[in-house]
C-alpha cells in the first residue's frame, strides 16, 4: 500500500537557504528602500540586525550553578516594622526563598523602607530562622547604615552562626553619592569606615559578600546598558581596591563585593547585560591576578518601567524581566510589585510579585538550563558588543581617578543626562511605548488599592561638602501621568473630562484606522475622544459637533476622503465654534490649504505627542 507522504520531499531534496537568497527576499518587500531601515540601535548606538547566523565555539557564561534556581526575593518596606514582619512570614510560607530589607535612605527605597534601629530590626526579624538557607539582602544608605551593624547584633545575641547565615550588607555609599549628588566626605574618609565595617563583619564569622556595585543608580536615572555596567565596574572595582588596601587579601576579598543589575522589558539587551557583567568581571579578576568566580549578581526588575496608569501592565513587564534576568544567570530577583509607583503594595501586589518568579521556576523550569542564550548569534553578538563598550567606559572611570572621582567630574551624568534626554524624546514620540500611559490608555480605569503608611522620616546625613549632579531616579511615564492628573482634576472640578470631537469623514473602511489612533494619541492625555458617525455633509457634522460639547476636533478619515471633504469640513468645523481642529495624518503636500482651511494641527505616528497634548490644555485654557 502507498503511503500519502511517499511522494513529499524529504529535506535533503530542498536547496540549502542562504543569506544571499534571504537578502534577494528582503529586498523585494523594501522595494528599493535601504537595508539599513532594518537595522536597529540601542541607546548606545549598538547596532541591533534583523537576522544574526548561528556563533559559532561560544560557550555558556558561568553563572549559578548548573540547574539551581536564583533566590525568589521578596521585597520588605513597610515603614511598620511589625507589619513588615507578618509580611515576611507571609511570603516566606508562600515560596519566597529571601528577603531585600529596604531600609529608609537607601538607593531604592522609592519613598518607604524600614526604619533603621535595632528594635525594627528585631522586629521585622521575629520568628524567621536565619540560618535556614534564607537569602538575606540589605538596601541601605547613609542614613540608614547603622541597619547593618543592627543585624549582625542580632543574629549574635540569637545565637544563630553568622556563617550559617546568607546575608548580602549592601554597603554602597558611591550609590548614595550618585543619587544624592553630594557627600559630606571625601572618598579617602569613606573607605575607612566601609572597609571597617567590612573587616568587622567579617571577623564576627559573616561569609558576605558585603559592598555592593549597584548598577541600578544609572538605569533608574534614564541611563543606558553600557553605562549601568561601567558604573557596576567601577564601583566594584573602588571596593575591590579599598578592601585590598585595608589589609585583606585580594583572593578573600574577591568575594566580598556583589553586583546588583536591573532588569526590564527589553528582554534581549537584558539578557546581553547580565551575561556581559560577568564576562567583564572576570576579566577584572583576571587582570588583579586572581582565578575568576562567577559573580553574584542580584536583579531588581525596573522602577523606571513602572506606570502610575493601568499598573496592571506592569505585570507583563515584569513578567519578561524576570524571565530575561534568570535565563542570563541572576543569582537573587526581586520584582517590584505591580503598584510600587502609587505607594505602598497591598497583600495582592505582593502576592502577585511572588509568583511572578514561582511560575517561572516552578511551572516553566527556566533554572533547569544554564545559559541557554549560549549560542545565540543575536544575544553573542550584543553580549561582546556591550562588554567591548562598557570596557572603554569603564577605563575612561579610571584614567579620572576612580568612580568617586568620576562622579566629581561628570562622567556618567553627563552620558546618562543624553541618553534621558534622547530616551525621553522616543517617549514623547511614542518611539519607544509604554503600553497603559503613552498608548493604549483606560480612561475608565478603576481606582488601584494600596496601604496607607507613613513614611519613615530620618535626619539629614551631614553637610553637602562635596557637590555635584545627581543621578536622581525617574519614571518614563511621568511625563503622560501629569496631564492624566490634570484631567482627572478637571473631572472631579467639573464633571467632565477635557474631550476631542472625533470628526470621521466618510465610510467606516475610510476612517476607523485614524480614528483609532486618534483615540489613543489623545487618551494618552488625558483628553476624552467622541467618536462618531461617518459624515459627508459638513452641515450635519458640524451639528454634531456642537452637540458634543467638546473644545477640540479632529479629523480622521482616509487622504482620498480627506482630498475630497477635509477642506469644508475644516471650515464647518470652525463656523460651529471649533478653534482647535487637528486632522490625524500627514498633511504633505495639501497643508497650507488644509490650514487656510481651519485645521490648526496634526497628529501623526512619529509626531511629538507629549508636545502636542500639552499644548493642548494650553489652547483649552485660552478658549
Amino acid at each position: 500500500m502507498t503511503s500519502v507522504t511517499d511522494d513529499l520531499p524529504l529535506a535533503a531534496d530542498f536547496p540549502k537557504a542562504t543569506d544571499a537568497d534571504w537578502r534577494k527576499l528582503v529586498d523585494g518587500v523594501l522595494k528599493g528602500a535601504p537595508f539599513e531601515k532594518l537595522v536597529g540601535k540601542t541607546y548606545d548606538g549598538l547596532k541591533i540586525e534583523p537576522l544574526y547566523p548561528r556563533a559559532k565555539g561560544a560557550a555558556p557564561v558561568a553563572g549559578r550553578p548548573a540547574a539551581a534556581p536564583w533566590q525568589v526575593m521578596q521585597r520588605i518596606d513597610h515603614p511598620d516594622a511589625l507589619a513588615a514582619n507578618a509580611q515576611a512570614l507571609i511570603d516566606l510560607e508562600n515560596g519566597a526563598t529571601g528577603l531585600s530589607l529596604v531600609f529608609a535612605g537607601g538607593a531604592g527605597s522609592h519613598g518607604f523602607g524600614l526604619e533603621p534601629t535595632a528594635d525594627a530590626v528585631a522586629k521585622v526579624l521575629k520568628d524567621i530562622h536565619l540560618d535556614a538557607g534564607i537569602g538575606i539582602e540589605l538596601q541601605i544608605g547613609p542614613q540608614s547604615r547603622m541597619a547593618a551593624i543592627h543585624l549582625a547584633e542580632y543574629v549574635k545575641s540569637n545565637g544563630v552562626d553568622p556563617a550559617a547565615c546568607d546575608i548580602r550588607f549592601g554597603l554602597d555609599p558611591l550609590a548614595a553619592c550618585a543619587v544624592w549628588g553630594s557627600s559630606p566626605y571625601s572618598w579617602e574618609e569613606i573607605v575607612p569606615a566601609v572597609t571597617g565595617g567590612i573587616k568587622g563583619l567579617a571577623a564576627l564569622g559573616f561569609k558576605g559578600p558585603f559592598a555592593s556595585a549597584d548598577g541600578r543608580v544609572i538605569h533608574d536615572a534614564g541611563g543606558s546598558e553600557v553605562q549601568e555596567l561601567a558604573f557596576v565596574l567601577a564601583c566594584g572595582v573602588a571596593y575591590l581596591r579599598a578592601i585590598e588596601g585595608a589589609g585583606v587579601p585580594l583572593a578573600q576579598a574577591q568575594g566580598m563585593v556583589y553586583a546588583r543589575l536591573a532588569a526590564d522589558a527589553d528582554q534581549f539587551l537584558t539578557m546581553a547585560k547580565f551575561r556581559a557583567l560577568r564576562l567583564l568581571w572576570a576579566h577584572v579578576e583576571a587582570a588583579c591576578g586572581l582565578t575568576p568566580k562567577p559573580l553574584f549578581i542580584a536583579a531588581d526588575t525596573a522602577w523606571r518601567m513602572l506606570t502610575q496608569r493601568d499598573p496592571y501592565v506592569n505585570m507583563l513587564r515584569a513578567t519578561i524581566a524576570t524571565f530575561a534576568a534568570g535565563l542570563a544567570g541572576a543569582n537573587a530577583i526581586t520584582v517590584l510589585p505591580h503598584t510600587l509607583a502609587l505607594g505602598l503594595p497591598d497583600p495582592f501586589a505582593r502576592r502577585v510579585a511572588r509568583n511572578t518568579q514561582a511560575l517561572l521556576l516552578e511551572e516553566s523550569n527556566l533554572a533547569k538550563v544554564s545559559d541557554p542564550a549560549a549560542g545565540s548569534g543575536g544575544i553573542e553578538t550584543l553580549t561582546a558588543q556591550l562588554c567591548e563598550a562598557a570596557w572603554a567606559l569603564f577605563q575612561q572611570s579610571e584614567k579620572a581617578g576612580g568612580a568617586f572621582a568620576a562622579l566629581q567630574q561628570g562622567l556618567f551624568q553627563g552620558k546618562v543626562a543624553s541618553t534621558r534626554k534622547a530616551r525621553e524624546a522616543n517617549l514623547a514620540k511614542r518611539r519607544d511605548v509604554l503600553t497603559g500611559a503613552s498608548e493604549f490608555p483606560n480612561l475608565h480605569e478603576g481606582e488601584t488599592a494600596v496601604l496607607k503608611a507613613m513614611p519613615i522620616a530620618l535626619a539629614p546625613y551631614g553637610d553637602a561638602k562635596y557637590k555635584f549632579d545627581a543621578l536622581a531616579p525617574i519614571r518614563l511615564a511621568q511625563p503622560f501621568e501629569a496631564l492624566r492628573d490634570k484631567s482627572d482634576a478637571a473631572l472631579k472640578a467639573q464633571g467632565a473630562r477635557p474631550s476631542v470631537f472625533l470628526a470621521n469623514l466618510g465610510t467606516p473602511a475610510d476612517f476607523t484606522a485614524r480614528a483609532t489612533f486618534a483615540k489613543s494619541f489623545f487618551e494618552a492625555g488625558g483628553i476624552q475622544a467622541i467618536d462618531s458617525d461617518g459624515f459627508a455633509d459638513p452641515a450635519k457634522l458640524a451639528a454634531a459637533f456642537k452637540v458634543s460639547g467638546a473644545a477640540l476636533a479632529c479629523l480622521c478619515s482616509s487622504d482620498k476622503a480627506y482630498a475630497e471633504h477635509a477642506e469644508a469640513a475644516a471650515k464647518a468645523l470652525q463656523t460651529a465654534g471649533a478653534r482647535h481642529i487637528y486632522l490625524a495624518g500627514r498633511p504633505a503636500e495639501a497643508e497650507a490649504a488644509l490650514r487656510a482651511a481651519g485645521v490648526t494641527g496634526f497628529v501623526f505616528a512619529g509626531a511629538d505627542a507629549l508636545a502636542t497634548l500639552q499644548d493642548a490644555y494650553v489652547l483649552m485654557e485660552l478658549a
